[in-house]
């Protein structure tokens, strides 16, 4: 459905530290950079996520958040792990939450702008 996404970040050079450990734990790596913007992918010059710096950048509110996807429980942990290291906000630790179904494994951050972010495994998944 979406090409890329784009956020406005207040502080790039902090937003990129948490964003290189957690779109790294997924196996994601920056694919472009320039003063004003830095770009998640797999491939060069083609961004699925990108930060924007914007001075004035505001979080949405309660009930947005953006939930990625884990190739495995262990690469939630690691996100998790990783970013909390990276100036990330804990918003729920990993782990199974059933409300959400029997395989679905997450993991809840708040990024140094306040954007809600998770990764998330919804698939039987042996790896803790």
């Amino acid at each position: 459905m979406f090409h890329h996404l784009s956020i406005g970040v207040k502080d790039l050079d902090k937003s990129g530290r948490f964003y290189d450990a957690a779109m790294g734990a997924l196996g994601f790596r920056r694919v472009f950079e320039d003063e004003t913007a830095i770009g998640y992918g797999l491939e060069d010059g083609k961004d699925k996520l990108c930060l924007k710096l914007r001075p004035d950048a505001v979080a949405p509110g309660p009930g947005f958040h953006l939930a990625f996807s884990a190739q495995s429980r262990g690469a939630v942990d690691s996100f998790h792990l990783r970013a909390l290291s990276a100036g990330g906000t804990d918003n729920g630790a990993p782990g199974l939450r059933s409300h959400y179904g029997p395989h679905y494994y997450a993991a809840f951050l708040i990024d140094p702008d306040g954007y809600r972010v998770e990764a998330v495994i919804n698939r039987a998944d042996t790896e803790a």
